[in-house]
């Protein structure tokens, strides 16, 4: 095994890494969605955000794997940093430098690695956006292409709590950020032949809450809703804020009629959650489902399009009855 070098700028590298402030802090959304998406768009077990301190590489999210973090001695990510563009680790155990590495030889027997380097505006190296898989395999130029994509936003969370794909109010992704990720996972449906499924949501009623019990009330119910998406659908799953009270959730590898129950089931769910907080309101919503034909794919934009137009035609019947 080879122990990862030193790189020249060290005493800087530490100070950017420390100065981020975020070392052994809990895990946040905004980093455990980038984590979701590579674990499911490169089909690997483990994907993970690790910051490198002096001795140790800490996982600030983590997907497929218990460690909070190594001792950065048998770090790959150690060897990551050392260079300018992606590390890729096709087989391990035809690697000098790791096939007797104790993460090779024993738990989580990593057999592939890829990790991007993550930098500061300043360069300097400060962590690494990684994924891990317990099998030999190739990886193209495309694929490096999209791990490069991931670790950017990943860079741009590091350096704010508030980016530009990151919803202020709520923490999950904003338009924007659904945007770049959603038509990442629409490709990959492409590619892999798999239905997809997109649910708009908009709140009922959101105005009343607002007039009757103030904005303060109203924010918290936007924050409500978002911590009941991140309960109800799967890790697998994109959910985002569009705006005021619209939400979207993107159900990868999903028909309609499961697509429906779904959101069915997260109707109730929602209740749960009012009801177990003790609001002083119901909060409710109506959905429009549209499905994604791999055969035929419509863009993100006709997706949308198409389900905030089934939401609207649902809505006006939800006045009606209501």
């Amino acid at each position: 095994m080879k122990t990862p070098e030193i790189p020249a700028d060290e005493d800087q590298r530490l100070r950017e890494v420390r100065a981020l402030n975020m070392l052994d802090t809990p895990a946040e959304e905004r980093f455990d969605r980038l984590t979701r998406l590579a674990k499911r768009l490169f089909d690997v077990q483990i994907s993970y955000v690790g910051l490198l301190e002096d001795d140790r590489q800490w996982f600030k999210s983590v997907d497929g794997m218990a460690f909070a973090g190594t001792a950065r001695a048998v770090s790959f990510c150690g060897h990551t940093i050392l260079q300018n563009e992606a590390l890729v680790i096709e087989d391990a155990h035809e690697d000098p430098r790791f096939h007797d590495n104790p993460l090779v030889t024993a738990n989580p027997h990593i057999r592939f690695y890829a990790g991007c380097p993550l930098r500061t505006p300043n360069g300097a190296k400060v962590g690494t956006f990684c994924i891990i898989d317990d099998k030999p395999r190739t990886f193209s130029a495309e694929d490096r292409i999209s791990l490069h994509d991931l670790a950017s936003m990943a860079e741009a969370e590091l350096l704010a709590f508030q980016t530009a794909t990151s919803d202020e109010l709520t923490k999950i992704t904003n338009r924007r950020g659904f945007k770049t990720l959603s038509e990442m996972l629409l490709t990959e449906s492409v590619v892999q032949r798999q239905y997809a499924c997109l649910a708009f949501l908009d709140l009922n009623k959101f105005k009343q809450i607002n007039d009757t019990f103030g904005h303060q009330e109203g924010d918290r119910a936007l924050v409500d809703f978002a911590e009941a998406l991140k309960l109800s659908f799967r890790r697998s799953d994109l959910f985002a804020r569009l705006g005021g009270d619209e939400f979207v959730v993107l159900l990868s590898d999903t028909r309609q009629s499961d697509a429906e129950r779904r959101v069915t089931a997260f109707r109730q769910q929602l209740e749960e959650v009012i009801a177990r907080l003790d609001r002083p309101y119901q909060l409710s919503f109506s959905s429009g489902i549209v499905e994604f034909d791999p055969a035929a794919p419509l863009t993100l934009d006709q997706l949308l399009t198409h389900s905030d137009a089934i939401m609207y035609q649902n809505k006006k019947r939800h006045h009606a009855t209501g």
